[in-house]
């Protein structure tokens, strides 16, 4: 029997605020329940079959008889972005976490990057990336300056007009940025974000690309890669891991093309570690405050999920969780310090089995490593014969 893992991360689907949260200006975030509470409901009996709202503190409906092991999962990186949360979950704990720049960043290093790129550029503070264009977007589309703007995540975002600076140009810009913010400016992820329109009316494309930089240790993308297993990558994965040993790539670019490219390999019977991310629920619904569009998110994945339950083969195990939270009802348009959702299934496994709470998103790597090639890994704790 071949054994396969499809590991889908929920991008930002929290399940309530970590212990150390109010560090982060984040207590009282519940992505999920607040959610949940505010509309009234969702239809995501799916989900709770699985056992989504028999983990602990879920303010989810809790079923008598969950079809998943399920748990929840706390970050060890004292962060809330999406790299460390990738990261950690295949297997990396990082000791010092990227820089942030909650007042935007250095004057010298605007002016050094300026110099680099030949133009000036508007903004440098803290925004959401869909106010900030319509704030900027007039000025920019006049002057042909960038904008660059960053989040209380570890990012340098850098929006540009695709009719005034042309994507490939764009990218070249990022390129130099991501050049440049290393050492002593670490920062997680550069982030091109086009977008197109005209007198204060301008939306954003799908032709962002993240620039990560390569994980700091080993992953276990790494490890499959060197074992001869066959990795596929599917959404901005490719990007997080700075395309190394990311495999078969697959870069689509909203849930549903990523769904559909899932039920594609995994009804193939292809690859040995399909890893996924469903980019929608951060980007257009946790940023941007939208209650409705992230239920309605939600409903949609749980509605595929049959489909996916019943393409799995017999040796498939599927994990189902996220890397960190963006809670739609908090204050401001941030990330949140969340625990993460743990539900963990596959034919060979009855379900009904409680992980608990788990000390690291690295339990998900020492999991998968297990179960792929017996090995253990050296971060984190296997829950698969908790499983068993």
């Amino acid at each position: 029997m071949k054994k396969r893992v499809i590991l889908i991360v929920l991008d930002s689907v929290g399940i309530g605020a970590l212990p150390d949260a109010a560090k982060f200006g984040d207590a009282g975030a519940h992505t999920l329940g607040n959610i949940y509470a505010q509309r009234g409901g969702m239809e995501i009996q799916n989900l709770l079959s699985l056992g989504l709202g028999n983990i602990e503190n879920s303010r989810l409906p809790a079923v008598s008889t969950p079809k998943a092991a399920f748990g929840r999962a706390a970050e060890k990186t004292f962060a809330k972005d999406t790299t460390c949360g990738h990261w950690e979950m295949a297997g990396i704990i990082m000791d010092t976490p990227f820089k942030t720049y909650p007042n935007g960043f250095p004057k010298e290093l605007i002016s050094q990057f300026e110099q680099k790129i030949g133009r000036g550029t508007l903004g440098n503070c803290v925004a959401s990336g869909t106010v900030i264009i319509q704030e900027l977007g007039d000025e920019h589309v006049r002057t042909g300056k960038p904008i660059v703007y960053t989040s209380a995540d570890s990012v340098f975002q850098i929006a540009a007009h695709e009719e005034v600076i042309p994507l490939a140009e764009l990218y070249r810009i990022c390129e130099i940025a991501r050049s440049m913010l290393v050492g002593e400016n670490l920062v997680g992820r550069v982030i091109a974000r086009p977008f197109l329109g005209s007198n204060g009316n301008y939306t954003r494309t799908e032709n962002r690309r993240d620039y990560a930089i390569e994980p700091v240790a080993e992953t276990i993308l790494d490890r499959f890669a060197s074992l001869g297993l066959k990795n596929i990558s599917i959404g901005k994965i490719e990007d997080i891991f700075c395309h190394r040993n990311v495999g078969l790539v697959d870069h689509t670019k909203n849930n549903h093309d990523g769904i559909e490219a899932t039920l594609k390999y995994v009804k193939q019977g292809d690859g040995d570690f399909i890893f996924t991310n469903l980019v929608d629920f951060d980007m257009l619904y946790g940023h941007r405050n939208d209650v409705e569009g992230y239920a309605k998110a939600l409903e949609y994945f749980d509605a595929r999920l049959p489909e996916l339950i019943a393409a799995l083969h017999a040796g498939d195990l599927v994990i189902i969780t996220a890397d960190h939270g963006c809670d739609p009802t908090y204050p401001g348009t941030d990330h949140t310090r969340e625990y993460i959702p743990l539900l963990a299934f596959g034919p060979a496994w009855e379900g009904g089995v409680s992980l608990g709470t788990r000390a690291t998103f690295a339990d998900i790597a020492a999991t998968v490593s297990e179960y792929l090639t017996g090995e253990t890994w050296q971060k984190g704790t296997s829950f698969l014969n908790e499983m068993r």
